[in-house]
């Protein structure tokens, strides 16, 4: 038996450990809104002790986390250093949008039927805590690295942008890895994605009683009016294509609407949130400016309706860096192994906290437990699910990974 075959092994041996080691993280909630996620981090910093992981604590200010529009954030970092060399970092993220409706399963019950296991987060991404924490503990157990380092980090605001995770990590220069992965959902590795402006807009008009309409100014129908300009962009977007494998278009999304005072009142206020997602080849400032152009030009032509515009976020498009190949190579090598497959490496239409250490040099990729598609996995949607088997043996590539990028022939 090779050493490969021997991280198998003991993967195999402690996967109960491991199943049990997730469905723990699911049965605490993070849902982001609101984001009060620092209960998570407490209880899988309890965890992570409990396998003889030394875990950092790093809670941000509160003022930076109400900020970013959250409630509470502790990033951990749990830091293995084997000898000189350089430094591998895992991240996910622990942070998810709450479950909305139509689940059959309690969503944070972290229920196992039919080899999968259900809950807000098994997919994206509660399941790499679990993922790379036992591919690390399979990695020293078995291979007993002797050179680099692997880091663990879990942050709580990928859902926000990354602002009071990574990106607060890396601008204090708490971690400074030499190569990462980031939480996966698939079985390709995602070398590339997609970047995100999300805008809030609130229309403004002029209250008035209903059995006197013409009194008011209706803010509901400036609004429909600048929704049905933005809608109709997505019909000329489908005529702008990437050139990145796994990406298409641009499109653009209108996710909630507020407004309106009571059913027999003109509404004078009416306010919308809207999710632009751009290509790489895109340049989000002009993306921006644009958008905000087509929603002022909209808005003239209602009487009397005027508008505020704000930017909830804009995460950029991530670019591979030349450096990622041994990540690639890795992970594409042990996945065809364990999975009896070819693994794509190719883009996404999604964006992560990857970006943000690709905008800083250090090259990183995606990949983690999922199934071959993100919608088979129920992201985001009801009944979100995790097969187990895919668990496993994404497991047993990062292992298998690990090794080799520390091995210091590489």
């Amino acid at each position: 038996m090779n050493t490969y075959e021997q991280l198998d092994a003991w993967i195999d041996a402690h996967f109960d450990e491991q199943v049990q080691f997730l469905q723990e993280l699911i049965r605490v909630p993070t849902d982001t809104p609101p984001g009060n996620n620092a209960p998570h981090a407490e209880r899988a910093a309890e965890l992570l002790q409990g396998l003889g992981l030394d875990v950092e604590k790093h809670p941000v200010p509160q003022a930076e986390v109400q900020a970013a529009g959250l409630q509470s954030v502790t990033n951990l970092l749990v830091r293995r250093s084997y000898g000189p060399g350089k430094t591998v970092l895992l991240n996910a993220h622990g942070d998810v949008v709450p479950p909305g409706e139509g689940w059959t399963k309690n969503p944070y019950g972290g229920e196992i039927e039919d080899g999968k296991m259900y809950g807000r987060a098994t997919a994206v991404s509660k399941g790499d805590f679990s993922t790379y924490t036992f591919a690390v503990r399979a990695l020293e157990a078995v291979a007993k690295p002797t050179a680099g380092s692997v880091e663990l980090l879990f942050t709580y605001d990928e859902e926000f942008g990354g602002t009071v995770g990574p990106a607060w990590l890396l601008q204090h220069n708490i971690i400074k890895p030499d190569l990462m992965i980031a939480a996966g959902f698939s079985y390709q590795v995602i070398t590339a994605h997609n970047g995100c402006l999300q805008m809030e807009v609130t229309v403004h008009g002029q209250m008035a009683h209903a059995a006197i309409p013409d009194s008011g100014i209706d803010a509901l129908q400036g609004a429909v009016h600048i929704l049905n300009a933005l809608y109709a962009q997505n019909t000329l977007f489908k005529k702008v294509r990437s050139s990145v494998e796994g990406i298409t278009h641009p499109y653009l999304n209108v996710g909630m609407i507020e407004g309106g005072t009571n059913t027999n009142v003109i509404p004078g206020r009416v306010t919308f949130k809207l999710d632009r997602r751009m290509i790489p080849e895109e340049i989000p400032a002009q993306v921006e400016a644009t958008l905000r152009q087509s929603i002022c030009d909209a808005a003239m032509q209602v009487p009397g309706v005027w508008v505020d515009i704000k930017r909830i976020l804009l995460a950029n498009a991530m670019q591979p860096l030349p450096g990622n190949k041994p990540l690639v190579d890795a992970i594409q090598k042990h996945g065809k192994a364990v999975f009896g497959e070819d693994i794509p490496a190719l883009g996404t239409p999604l964006y992560t906290d990857v970006r943000l250490f690709c905008e800083r040099g250090i090259p990183g990729v995606i990949y983690g437990a999922g199934p071959r598609t993100v919608l088979e996995s129920h992201a985001k949607r009801s009944d979100e699910r995790l097969d187990l088997e895919d668990l496993r043996r994404a497991t047993k590539v990062i292992a298998r990974t690990l090794m080799d990028l520390l091995d210091p022939a590489q």
